[in-house]
């Protein structure tokens, strides 16, 4: 062969099945290939395994997906290139012209975007509710046939945490999906209950790093696959390389949770207790509306904290700019802490009632916490504090 074809028809290396790779390769190929075109129809109908198109299937994604979906007490799972990918793609392929959806004012922005714009230049018509709202949630099931219901919990960002099984029990009464967005709690949390479908930012926890993005959907494998073909056509596909790094992430995924949740709770005492500060939500603290209820649910509190700070006190913007160990940005479960003020949170797009379900303000800070010593992020947030 001349060197033109050569360096396009690369010797094939083969491992013997008795000698793999502990960490899985990186199967960094749109293209799979078979040795005739028996074998590749048979592949496309579904008569034996193998691999094609990554927009369709790869061997990367379909670790990590596995990996995912054991990990959410679920057997199937969908992969996208970002968290707003997922939460999207599964409101496309669940609902369809004529359907309604009940959503919340604490939710995500772009999730509400989706719910409140997208779907509703295609005839999907929707009602906003407080997720405190049991019999609101109760009495529009009733009265409205519906879809889906699609919540988070705990909320971004106060971190209210909703009856997830009294929401579950009502929608299934009236033969309603639901669909949690699982990224704050984790894999490890809320698998145990009814949900139909979970979706999740692996931007956040999963990666754990801040250097990849990506979405998941977990379900029933029945579920998935009635959602499959959509996602494939769409084809917000995760790239196998990013999978590989999500993959290697999710290793001290526990690790890093665990850490981030005792950091959490050392640092959510710490500012109950300042005199800068207003109110502080953590799900850990007996202070929280529903510690009764995030104990029952949930394995640990989740690592953000969200903070008021008083009227008279420091400036947000001083206090963000004062802190030197939580860099102002936006996302959660980095390794590094984070501090988002209320100003670049405020939820804009609502109404007053519906901003007061919210109850974002502009002293509002939401603290992601790392996995850095907890008594230097103490340390931190105390000279923070007493910035003129």
């Amino acid at each position: 062969m001349k060197i033109a074809t050569r360096v396009n028809h690369p010797p094939v290396v083969a491992v013997p099945a008795d000698n793999r790779p502990l960490v899985a390769p990186i199967y960094q190929s749109v293209k799979f290939t078979f040795d005739n075109v028996a074998e590749t129809e048979r592949q496309s109908r579904g008569q034996r395994q193998g691999f094609q198109y990554s927009r369709v299937s790869n061997p990367t994604l379909e670790q990590l997906g596995l990996t995912l979906a054991e990990l959410q007490g679920r057997d199937g799972c969908l992969l996208t290139a970002s968290g707003v990918a997922a939460v999207n793609l599964a409101l496309l392929a669940l609902c369809k012209q004529g359907d309604h959806v009940i959503s919340f004012a604490e939710m995500y922005q772009p999730t509400r975007y989706m719910v409140r714009r997208l779907l509703a230049r295609y005839g999907v018509t929707h009602t906003m509710l407080s997720i405190e709202d049991t019999v609101g949630i109760e009495q529009t099931l009733a009265s409205t046939p519906t879809r889906l219901v699609i919540f988070e919990s705990p909320t971004n960002p106060v971190l209210k945490v909703p009856d997830i099984e009294a929401i579950t029990a009502a929608a299934r009464r009236h033969g309603t999906l639901t669909v949690l967005d699982n990224t704050f709690a984790g894999f490890h949390n809320y698998g145990q209950f009814d949900i139909d479908v979970f979706v999740h930012s692996l931007t956040k926890y999963a990666s754990g790093h801040g250097d990849v993005m990506g979405g998941a959907v977990i379900a029933r494998r029945d579920i998935i696959e009635k959602m499959r073909t959509d996602f494939i056509v769409i084809g917000a596909t995760l790239d196998p390389h990013a999978a590989f790094l999500i993959q290697r992430g999710l290793k001290t995924y526990a690790l890093r949770y665990e850490r981030q949740c005792a950091n959490a709770l050392h640092v959510a005492r710490f500012l109950e207790t300042h005199p800068q500060v207003a109110s502080v939500t953590y799900p850990g603290l007996s202070t929280h509306p529903q510690y009764h209820l995030a104990q029952r649910q949930m394995h640990d509190a989740g690592t953000v904290v969200s903070v008021e700070l008083k009227e008279q006190g420091v400036a947000p913007a001083s206090f963000a700019n004062a802190l030197k160990l939580f860099a102002i940005s936006a996302s959660v479960g980095s390794t590094e802490s984070l501090v988002l003020p209320g100003q670049l949170m405020m939820p804009r797009d609502l109404s007053a009632d519906e901003q007061r379900w919210a109850a974002v303000t502009e002293r509002t800070m939401r603290l992601s916490i790392g996995i850095e010593d907890a008594e230097d992020l103490v340390a931190d947030l105390r000279q923070a504090l007493t910035t003129n």
